[in-house]
């Protein structure tokens, strides 16, 4: 099993696998899954047989993989590239080129996989309307906007965002400082940042990134003896009193469970909400608490996110520098679409075997 990136509908039935089977993940995936273990069933606690590094081929059996790294909402993501018996296969994965690793994206362009045979190509954004997301916020452009939300907030600055999403705690970090303001972010987010291993990533300690411990990660930290979790981040945590006190001073990211506590506390007066994720997750049920916890405190709440997929015109790119001899849409609810959009797109059923 080759695992692309820790985003749940690529690894999340993994668990159900046999003990013995091999995985292949990236080494800071596989560190993210295990530390949000912690925190959520969706974390994950992997024995990886080897690790993905980019462009450093691997053999499995009769076949070569090689990863290739890409831009992607997800931290440490590639796309993969299959050969046996003189045939290659590529697959895109789950990729983007707006990103904080927009480089990535540029290089494989620039020195793509040659004489790929099949390509399946991821298409999130391919709608059966034709709305394809040509134009996108990059995350710089996003960093620019949310710095101009801040600037106009007289309280604290709220970023709802997923906590795995580490692209975007660069761009809010980055976007606070524009700002004249201090990042604020849940002990989870300060755990997984920790967990890459980058020391240019934004986290307590070596950056100006203070921690708000939630009452359900306090809680956590207690029943599992842990304390060491807390401890870490010691000199850095901010509690409900300063964060009222000097609210126009933080930008606060988090998830909306946190919201509850903090209106109790009084830290939502003059405040301003960021909704930096699908806005199709507004309708969910959590996205409506949040909507409605909002509204109670008189928060204004607007949507401001870059997708972590890519526009269409920049998977057509990489589908002609590639120029493989078939592109199989995956990854989209509307496969069709590709037959008028790529050149030798043929569609493929699940579980179809189809000869080179």
């Amino acid at each position: 099993m080759v695992v692309s990136h820790a985003h749940l509908d690529h690894y999340g039935l993994l668990p159900l696998a046999r003990p013995d089977l091999r995985v292949y993940i990236g080494e800071a995936t596989a560190r993210i899954l295990a530390e949000a273990a912690f925190f959520s069933p969706a974390g994950l606690v992997i024995r990886p047989y080897g690790f993905l590094r980019d462009r450093e081929p691997f053999e499995v059996g009769p076949f070569w993989i090689t990863p290739y790294l890409v831009d992607h909402s997800a931290y440490d993501s590639y796309a993969l590239l299959v050969e046996a018996e003189g045939r290659r296969l590529f697959y895109s994965g789950d990729l983007r080129a707006h990103g904080r690793k927009l480089g990535s994206f540029r290089r494989l362009l620039e020195d793509p996989p040659r004489n790929v045979d099949a390509l399946l190509l991821e298409g999130t954004r391919v709608t059966a309307t034709g709305e394809d997301g040509r134009s996108t916020l990059s995350e710089t452009d996003l960093e620019l906007k949310l710095a101009e939300r801040f600037r106009a907030t007289e309280g604290l600055g709220i970023v709802l965002a997923a906590g795995q999403n580490l692209d975007r705690l660069v761009t809010t970090y980055k976007a606070a400082r524009r700002a004249g303001r201090t990042l604020v972010v849940d002990l989870y987010t300060a755990t997984l940042a920790r967990a890459t291993g980058r020391a240019t990533m934004p986290q307590p300690v070596t950056h100006d990134v203070r921690v708000y411990i939630p009452n359900r990660q306090r809680v956590l930290v207690k029943r599992s003896g842990e304390f060491e979790r807390t401890d870490a981040v010691a000199g850095q945590r901010v509690y409900p009193e300063e964060l009222r006190v000097r609210s126009g001073a933080f930008v606060l990211l988090g998830q909306g469970s946190t919201l509850a506590e903090l209106g109790r506390a009084g830290c939502l007066a003059r405040a301003s909400a960021a909704w930096s994720m699908w806005a199709g997750y507004l309708d969910a049920d959590s996205g409506r608490r949040a909507r409605e916890l909002l509204e109670r405190y008189a928060v204004p709440l607007i949507a401001l996110h870059a997708s972590g997929h890519a526009a269409l015109p920049d998977l057509q790119r990489l589908a002609a520098v590639l120029g493989a001899k078939i592109v199989v849409p995956i990854h989209t609810a509307a496969p069709t679409r590709f037959r008028e959009l790529f050149a030798n797109a043929g569609l493929r059923e699940d579980g179809e075997w189809w000869p080179a």
